[in-house]
């Protein structure tokens, strides 16, 4: 499947709000890693998670005693979850704690599943009140409600690692986060998210599907990315710059109505230019908020898109270096 098929399925998804992408264990697994200390004593919650087939759940159970969690919670909305003891769906959604109990082979075991009297999606106030005794979300929260959804966590001071669409980047109240410092890109990115899972009536086909060990569909979409506020090595790393802009003006041009220049990929950022320049937004999941400072998004001095002689480019991030540097 092409990449522009896989984003067609996400859109689809986010316009009948059925959401339906499930996270693999393996991806979360490989961003996890990142992140361990933050977990010591505390309560994570996955809101958006049947805990019968999440793997969301399912890693923190596994690795509860490893990461020394206090507890584990998972809340389940009423149109995806099944009944733990039940055939059919359930009438409410329902939530399950866990404590870090094992069964005589050493296996997880759900201590405690309690009924909402609502559906149990997040936004309701049952599902507020499991947040407020959290300390961490963690989850794949719906596409189609993603600024609502890091809104409510913010609004909450809850610290958080969510999946969701890179474009996300682009919507004015995530942008502000970032650029404020509030919020980040996690370690995966795009590709580095190998797929995710999709019920069975989801069409499949091209290089970009593919069924795992169990049997679940798999599609590769390579355009979703982690965001979070929990601190990570990666994000106070300096982009290594070698390239320079005096004496290759040429391959810079500036923009009709903002003083600076285009600059089409990370790498080619120059050292010795201390003005403004315009970067890719994949240029923020190497951004060190120490190494430049975050300007503006996608808009020149008449709050026009960014124009080169006349055409826009592509969506572009407004950047200053604070360590300006000269090479010979």
């Amino acid at each position: 499947m092409s990449r522009n098929a896989t984003n067609q399925l996400l859109q689809k998804a986010r316009k009948s709000k059925s959401d339906e992408f499930y996270t693999q264990y393996c991806d979360i697994e490989n961003e996890l890693q990142h992140y361990t200390k933050h977990f010591k004593d505390k309560v994570v919650y996955c809101n958006c998670d049947d805990p019968n087939t999440s793997n969301f759940f399912r890693f923190f159970a596994n690795n509860f005693k490893k990461l020394e969690l206090k507890k584990l919670i998972a809340s389940c909305y009423k149109d995806s979850c099944y009944d733990l003891f039940q055939i059919g769906e359930t009438e409410n959604g329902f939530y399950c704690e866990y404590n870090g109990e094992t069964d005589h082979d050493g296996n997880p075991v759900t201590a405690k599943k309690i009924n909402f009297n609502g559906n149990g999606d997040f936004r309701n106030k049952e599902n507020i009140e499991l947040l407020k005794q959290s300390d961490i979300v963690v989850t794949n929260p719906p596409f189609s409600l993603f600024r609502e959804y890091v809104a409510q966590l913010v609004k909450y001071d809850k610290q958080f690692l969510i999946i969701g669409n890179i474009n996300a980047i682009t919507y004015k109240e995530i942008f502000e986060l970032i650029q404020k410092n509030k919020v980040w890109l996690g370690v995966n990115l795009g590709r580095g998210i190998s797929g995710f899972i999709v019920p069975e009536h989801y069409e499949l086909y091209g290089t970009e599907v593919s069924v795992d060990a169990d049997g679940n569909n798999i599609i590769a979409t390579n355009n979703c990315l982690w965001l979070t506020n929990l601190e990570i090595a990666q994000r106070h790393e300096d982009i290594i710059l070698t390239k320079k802009y005096f004496g290759n003006e040429n391959n810079y041009p500036k923009y009709d109505n903002c003083d600076g220049i285009n600059v089409n990929k990370t790498q080619d950022i120059p050292i010795d230019y201390q003005g403004i320049m315009g970067v890719p937004i994949t240029f923020l999941h190497k951004y060190n908020p120490e190494q430049f400072d975050i300007v503006k998004f996608r808009k020149g001095n008449d709050d026009k898109d960014l124009s080169i002689n006349g055409k826009c480019p592509y969506f572009r991030i407004l950047i200053k270096n604070k360590r300006l540097q000269k090479i010979s």
